[in-house]
């Protein structure tokens, strides 16, 4: 009987960190495409206003409006940029992510191949043993059939 491999538990832990450390990348793989989404979609918004500024101020807009054109353009920006912040924070987390699972994949791969060593060492083992069976059985017919040539 073929032994079990010692590193079962190891390999099969380290299956289930790599499927983990998957699923987290693809949370953050969607978050930062959320993210920059985000900032896309705010620098759309800042140029359709931008233009409805500039349309408004052709037609002739009071100080007042103008400034409050002026306040909300300032904001759009503020907006923008803690968007592509937040962006640039969720791709650094997206490649830390990567790495995390590249390593725990390395590590599936080193106890899996150990695993594909040992099962072919037992394979080996377990064939020469039947080999080993097949011929002391044929070392015995061929004595039972030489003993009654004999006779």
């Amino acid at each position: 009987m073929a032994k079990p491999f010692s590193l079962q538990t190891l390999l099969d832990l380290s299956q289930l960190r790599m499927d983990e450390a998957g699923r987290k990348l693809v949370e953050l793989l969607a978050g930062a495409q959320k993210d920059d989404q985000r900032v896309v979609l705010l620098q759309q918004y800042r140029d359709e206003y931008s233009e409805r500024f500039v349309a408004a101020a052709k037609l002739g807009i009071g100080r007042d409006t103008m400034n409050n054109y002026q306040f909300f353009l300032v904001k759009l920006d503020q907006a923008i940029a803690q968007a592509q912040n937040m962006a640039a924070q969720a791709k650094q987390r997206t490649v830390a992510g990567q790495r995390a699972w590249l390593d725990q994949r390395s590590q599936v791969k080193a106890f899996d191949t150990l695993s594909q060593r040992h099962h072919s060492r037992e394979q080996f083992i377990e064939n020469r043993k039947e080999q080993k069976v097949q011929d002391e059985h044929a070392a015995r017919n061929h004595r039972v059939d030489g003993d009654s040539n004999e006779e």
